[in-house]
């Protein structure tokens, strides 16, 4: 018996020994004056059993049959071993047919030892940043190296990027390591489907934000730093960019990989996709579609605040890799042993001696701008890293006082890099 049915038990002796009412109970009871006329009677002719629901000891007509729990924990223990429990109960409904709720399955793995997935400690307290009113206000974005194809293949990196508002997913790919070409990529995708957004929440990376001391004597005096690769792109298209000190201060991005690296490894797994172009047509077509449907929120202001790229605006060029060059006198650009011709302009003009701007592509192209003007572009070539040097002179107070970006001298990372990007590319 509980305590209430204990209660309720005292209470009615003292009716039927004349000490109380009926009337004085029914109040102390919480049930109205014929319900504790009912209860007398029973106490009266079954004794106290009579005061216990009939129900009590008896199994719940909607609980797992037996036969069921065993299929259940069988799926479990071999084609779901890597999912979590919601996520479980989302392919037992959706693939197996078995609609059954997240906390039944919880308390049948755990009564059976199936231990959870991911352990649980107590969070470090920092204070919630409140997410923007509208969609496109700040993007996050970021990339996780991790062993996303199982613990027997070598790490990757998987780059993605959120709307802070809505926790939209907009763009996720693979590629080998995080560089300068996975934030341009991420950039372009966003660019091209959404628009541009007025803010983007990220970290010190060093393709994003410079971390040396080196200012030349033209950064001193514009005091300011020339950006990255990519902060040049951002700055190109007027979305600022806001730089976190530590991992929680852009907690949205960092919990969504959390999601990313317990969902989509399953997901991944339960299809057995291990490479990385398998993994991105995967991405593309069914994850971040299903991911934004279950997690993907509301924004406070219906109102995208997405800005439209401007007509004259050529997206392929400012979502590039940028370097400044002079023309030799044989009219060419040479950039890390690479030769580009530069035809003759209007009548018959050269272009010796002149500073041109040099771009390649993402698909790995190249163009050379005079003054704005295109006036060369060559086939596709092996993307590389570009770093930032100093260009050998001969007088060193010159060459002091200048640093610009170069083609990567690392032709052998270049051309592994290329090789692993070219399903992703094409």
């Amino acid at each position: 018996m509980s305590q209430k049915e204990r209660q309720r038990y005292h209470l009615l002796k003292m009716v039927i020994g004349g000490k109380i009412t009926l009337k004085e109970t029914d109040s102390l009871m919480g049930v109205s004056y014929r319900q504790a006329k009912r209860l007398k009677k029973k106490l009266i002719s079954e004794g106290a059993r009579g005061l216990i629901h009939g129900n009590r000891g008896r199994p719940s007509p909607r609980a797992l049959s037996h036969e069921l729990a065993e299929t259940i924990l069988n799926l479990s223990l071999t084609t779901y071993t890597n999912f979590n429990d919601t996520h479980f109960t989302e392919k037992l409904r959706e693939i197996e047919g078995i609609t059954v709720g997240r906390d039944t399955v919880r308390r049948l793995r755990r009564t059976n030892g199936i231990k959870p997935k991911r352990k649980r400690r107590a969070q470090k307290h920092h204070k919630r940043r409140p997410r923007k009113s509208q969609e496109g206000i700040m993007v996050l974005w970021d990339g996780s190296p991790h062993r996303w194809f199982g613990k027997d293949t070598p790490p990757c990196c998987l780059m993605a990027a959120i709307d802070d508002a809505t926790g939209k997913l907009c763009e996720a790919f693979f590629i080998p390591y995080e560089c300068s070409f996975g934030y341009l990529k991420l950039l372009q995708s966003i660019v091209n489907t959404y628009g541009i957004p007025a803010s983007i929440y990220q970290d010190r990376h060093s393709t994003l934000h410079r971390n040396d001391d080196n200012w030349t004597l033209e950064e001193q005096l514009a005091g300011e730093q020339e950006p990255t690769q990519v902060g040049g792109a951002l700055k190109s298209l007027g979305i600022t960019p806001i730089f976190a000190l530590t991992p929680q201060a852009k907690g949205r991005v960092e919990r969504l990989f959390g999601v990313l690296q317990d969902r989509l490894i399953a997901e991944m797994g339960l299809r057995n996709i291990t490479e990385m172009a398998v993994a991105n047509t995967f991405l593309a077509d069914h994850f971040i579609a299903d991911y934004n449907r279950r997690f993907a929120i509301d924004p406070e202001v219906s109102q995208p605040a997405w800005r439209k790229v401007p007509r004259n605006v050529d997206i392929e060029r400012i979502i590039s890799f940028r370097y400044q060059a002079v023309v030799g006198n044989d009219n060419t650009v040479r950039l890390g042993g690479m030769v580009i011709d530069i035809p003759e302009g209007p009548y018959k003009r050269g272009y010796a001696k002149a500073k041109v701007e040099v771009r390649q592509l993402l698909n790995g192209s190249w163009r050379v701008y005079y003054k704005n003007t295109l006036i060369a572009h060559t086939d596709p070539t092996p993307l590389k890293e570009p770093i930032r040097a100093r260009p050998r002179k001969k007088s060193r107070a010159r060459a002091a006082s200048e640093e610009q970006w170069i083609y990567m001298i690392s032709a052998a990372r270049g051309d592994i890099f290329t090789k692993q990007l070219r399903g992703h590319i094409d």
